[in-house]
Formats: structure tokens, sequence, C-alpha cells
């Protein structure tokens, strides 16, 4: 994966109708496929609940189907890419120990992993205006460098591939 530039205003618009769209067809969808099972097969206690948690999980079914039909639609580029970004991201989260003292050990490829983690955090972090932990990633990134530079490692966050987290 590579990092790409973003328009924040146009990112934030398309992440907001998509939020609202979604959530809005999930409403529909459960209340209207509910409120048809509740039709064809009632219950003399009056008890519906089985027939509305049916019709929530077929609803979040159909929602996740027509999110996944439109995912490479023009209209989801900046959603989807920031939505796979989060991913690689929680990928290499979970690898974190690892990477770091392999990275302390003098690795390469920890390095660039973490290069590339600690740029699109940033990256990520500004989509969001979440800059409350800018300065601790600031410290990160600093102590990173200067670990490259004693290492002779080139750091470039371009050079990350997802199958460079295999080793760790």
């Amino acid at each position: 994966m590579k990092l790409k530039e973003i328009d924040k205003r146009r990112y934030r618009g398309h992440l907001n109708r998509v939020f609202i769209g979604s959530a809005l067809a999930l409403a529909a969808f459960s209340l209207g496929i509910a409120q048809v099972l509740i039709a064809l097969f009632p219950d003399a206690d009056g008890s519906h609940f089985h027939w509305n948690l049916l019709g929530v999980v077929a609803g979040a079914l159909l929602v996740g189907a027509g999110l996944s039909r439109l995912r490479r639609h023009p209209f989801m580029t900046e959603v989807v890419y920031v939505w796979e970004l989060k991913q690689q991201l929680n990928r290499i989260s979970r690898r974190r120990r690892q990477l770091e003292a392999a990275a302390k050990e003098g690795d390469a490829t920890a390095m660039q992993v973490l290069q590339f983690c600690y740029a699109g955090s940033r990256q990520l972090w500004q989509l969001d205006d979440n800059t409350i932990v800018m300065d601790e990633l600031a410290v990160k990134q600093t102590e990173l460098h200067n670990l490259a530079g004693k290492h002779g490692v080139t750091l470039d966050a371009g050079a990350y591939h997802p199958s460079m987290l295999e080793r760790f």
C-alpha cells in the first residue's frame, strides 16, 4: 500500500454521506424486513424480538453488500483508501513490539514498516483532526530517524509492502 494525498474536505464530506446513507439504509431495511416478517409470521404473545433481530441482521448484510459493490465507485475512493490505511496500521500495531525490537537491532525492514506506520498515522490523524498525540508521534519519528542514521538505513514510507510484516 502506498500513501496518497487526500483532500480532507472531500474525504470528510464523502465519509459523512456514506455514514449517514448507511445508517438510514440500515434503519429502513431493518424496520422493513422486520415488519414483513411480523406480518407473515405473527406471534400470539406479541413478542417479535427474534423477527426484529433478524431484520437488523439482514439489513446489516444488505448494507454491507451494497458498500462492497460500491467500493470501486469514484465517490468512495477516499473513504476506501482511509479504511484500507486503517487496516494496514492495525496489522502493524499488532506487531509493534516485535518491529521496534528488530529496528533497535538494525533491521532495515522493521524500520521501513515503522516509517510507513508513522507517516500513515500522521496522515490519518490529520484527516480525522486527531492532533492530540502528534507530539508523541514526532518523538517516535525522531527516534526512528536517529536509529536509521546509526545503521545507515534510508527511510522511505513508499517502500512499504504488506508482505514485509510476515517476518514479524
